[in-house]
Parts: C-alpha cells; sequence; structure tokens
C-alpha cells in the first residue's frame, strides 16, 4: 500500500473542514480534522504530519498562535504550514509571511486550486521553502520602505 500524505486541517468552522477535507481524499491524502488550535497543537504533537491547513481567526488559542508554536518547536519547525484565512489585509498577509507560513490562501477560495497549492508546497524541499519565505521576507521590507519614503498627498 502506498504511503499516503496526511495533513492535518483546523478550523473552527465545521463545514470548512468537511469542504477541505472532501477535496484532500479525493486527492488521496490522508486527512486529520481540528476544529481549535488546542486540538491542532495536541495532534501536531503525537503525530507525524506532512502538511498543516490552519484556519487564524479561532477562538483561544488562534491561528497565529499554534503557527509561532509549531515554527518554535525543533520537532515540527520544518513542518509546511499553509495559512486559509478571511483576513485579508496586506498586514495580515505580511503577518503570516512574517511568522512562517508557506502559502496565504484568502477565503473563499476554490477547493480545487487549495488543493494544487498544497501539491506545489509538499513538492518544495525544506531548503527551497527556507528560500521562499527569506526572499518574500525581503521583498516585504522593500515594500515597507517604499511605503515609509512616500510623501504624504496634498490637498
Amino acid at each position: 500500500m502506498v504511503n499516503r500524505r496526511k495533513i492535518l486541517v483546523v478550523d473552527d468552522d465545521p463545514t470548512m473542514v468537511k469542504l477541505i477535507n472532501v477535496n484532500l481524499k479525493l486527492n488521496n491524502y490522508a486527512v486529520i480534522e481540528a476544529i481549535s488550535g488546542e486540538q491542532a497543537l495536541d495532534i501536531v504533537s503525537k503525530e507525524l504530519l506532512d502538511l498543516v491547513v490552519l484556519d487564524i481567526m479561532m477562538p483561544g488559542v488562534d491561528g497565529w498562535e499554534v503557527l509561532k508554536r509549531i515554527r518554535n518547536d525543533p520537532d515540527t519547525e520544518e513542518l509546511p504550514v499553509i495559512l486559509v484565512t478571511a483576513k485579508t489585509q496586506d498586514s495580515d498577509v505580511i503577518r503570516g509571511w512574517e511568522h512562517g507560513a508557506d502559502e496565504y490562501v484568502i477565503k473563499p477560495f476554490n477547493p480545487l486550486l487549495l488543493v494544487e497549492v498544497i501539491k506545489m508546497v509538499l513538492d518544495r524541499s525544506y531548503e527551497d521553502r527556507l528560500e521562499r519565505r527569506t526572499k518574500q521576507k525581503e521583498k516585504l521590507e522593500v515594500l515597507r520602505s517604499l511605503s515609509r519614503t512616500r510623501p504624504e498627498s496634498t490637498k
């Protein structure tokens, strides 16, 4: 039997979890579900996962904290994480990159495209993912410096 890639799907909306789960299973992924940040952290500590699909806005331990703990734990720091969230502000996307997200997908999204993003992330080596994060952070610094040097518009 082929060893299927194991993906943790974390969202406090059970409908969203089921939507992602169904599409991943149709693409032969093994799926574990969590409906809270606490539950996600428990699973991450016990399971050997290939990737986490993580919502940000959850009660209690939110997605930011889950991502932070994953990145700060030597046992999970290399675990790919895709943020899937309704937070669309540039500052949220920037925060996602800064905290080590591998990709940032905005809700609502096409489930088939999410599967393609997952495949793309899983195909990257750890070194490629680190290089991509570093480049993203460099781009963000350039954008920040440009926004700080922009003259105020005149009325």
